[in-house]
């Protein structure tokens, strides 16, 4: 039997286009309806992935994510953010908070199937992490930058000059 997914959204219709989608591709799919369902349903279900997104009521997307990843008994569970939240900082925040991956809505089923099936089966998983890593000290540095009024150069140009000047350049 493939495995057990968590779709957790206050959404109705889109718990519906989540679990018809992931039941046809094989998996077996539980759903909740808001956070702190979403926890009472992983520990009585101990799924093998939650899809959750972040706005909801009673308990927040950011906070289960939290919970889970304190937990040594659900630290393990991988959580692909699935929101309408597009803006870099949220994908950052999810990305440092442990999500396994962020996707957007309005989604793609077919794009969920890909994920979820990539997620669960570890492919390429340490190409991944070391893609996530860039993105993530990427988007750091977009967000200091912008403090800074885009003052501060990018490291590869600081590097330039000081090559340059070491030779002689100016």
């Amino acid at each position: 039997m493939k495995a057990r997914i968590l779709v957790v959204d206050d959404e109705p219709d889109v718990r519906t286009l989540c679990k018809i989608n992931l039941e046809y591709e094989g998996y077996e799919v539980i759903e909740a309806s808001d956070g702190l369902s979403a926890l009472d349903a992983i520990g009585k279900e101990q799924p093998d992935l939650v899809i959750l997104d972040i706005m909801m009521p009673e308990m927040d997307g950011w906070q289960v994510l939290e919970k889970l990843k304190s937990e040594e008994s659900t630290a393990s569970i991988p959580v692909v953010l699935l929101t309408a939240k597009a803006d870099e900082a949220s994908q950052l925040r999810g990305w440092e908070k442990g999500a396994a991956d962020y996707l957007t809505k309005p989604f793609s089923p077919m794009a969920l199937s890909r994920y979820v099936g990539r997620v669960l089966s570890g492919e390429n998983s340490e190409d991944e992490a070391r893609r996530r890593a860039a993105v993530v000290e990427g988007l750091k540095l977009l967000q200091d930058m912008r403090k800074n009024d885009g003052a501060s150069k990018l490291p590869t140009e600081e590097v330039i000059e000081e090559k340059g000047n070491d030779q002689g350049g100016t």
